[in-house]
């Protein structure tokens, strides 16, 4: 008996240490110039290890004329779902990199693609669609999986970020700002805001 409640004990400080392992980096981007401060990707530049791509793949949606969501980071090798939920049939091509088109398909249809390769993150690549030229969205393809989008006020937060020290940047398809360092420890959240401008 006494060797089960130590046993148990011993997997329970075990989950709580692996529980407060990891680290919170959080703070707001201000988007100078735009109405909004939404949409921009704050993200980790480079963190130590591998780190496989999700086996289930993200979605993009063509909804209401419009791909949802705007920004969508990846781990590179993660593929992206892309469906058209409207009526009308869409098309999703990108100018960069490898370049690709997908062709065009009709509501309820979906096709995939998987970034496999990034040479040197982020890498960015713009979707379109050749049917409907004012419609655009980012997928933006990232190193390790430590990262965030801001919501329209420009908060971010990112959980769970091995402790040690980084170099924490924002990706945003109007503006910029320079890379802050930050270091992640386990015991109280780091704060980094950024200013972004042209």
């Amino acid at each position: 008996m006494k060797f089960v409640v130590a046993t148990l004990a011993f997997v329970s400080i075990g989950l709580v240490m692996t529980a407060a392992g990891g680290s919170t980096i959080q703070g707001t981007v201000k988007a100078t110039g735009l109405a909004s401060s939404a949409d921009a990707v704050v993200y980790l530049q480079q963190v130590p290890g591998t780190f496989p791509a999700p086996a289930k793949a993200a979605d993009m949606d063509q909804r209401s004329m419009q791909f949802t969501p705007h920004v969508l980071p990846i781990v590179v090798g993660t593929a992206v779902r892309f469906l058209n939920s409207d009526p009308t049939p869409h098309n999703v091509f990108s100018p960069d990199h490898e370049k690709y088109n997908l062709g065009t398909w009709p509501q309820g249809q979906t096709k995939d693609h998987a970034f496999a390769t990034c040479a040197k993150a982020p890498c960015t690549y713009v979707q379109l669609c050749r049917v409907h030229p004012e419609m655009e969205a980012y997928v933006v393809v990232l190193q390790n999986p430590y990262f965030a989008v801001t919501a329209a006020d420009g908060h971010y937060k990112i959980d769970n970020v091995p402790p040690g020290t980084y170099s924490l940047a924002v990706w945003h398809a109007k503006v910029k700002a320079q890379p802050k360092p930050v270091t992640a420890d386990a015991s109280k959240p780091a704060v980094v805001d950024f200013v972004l401008a042209q």
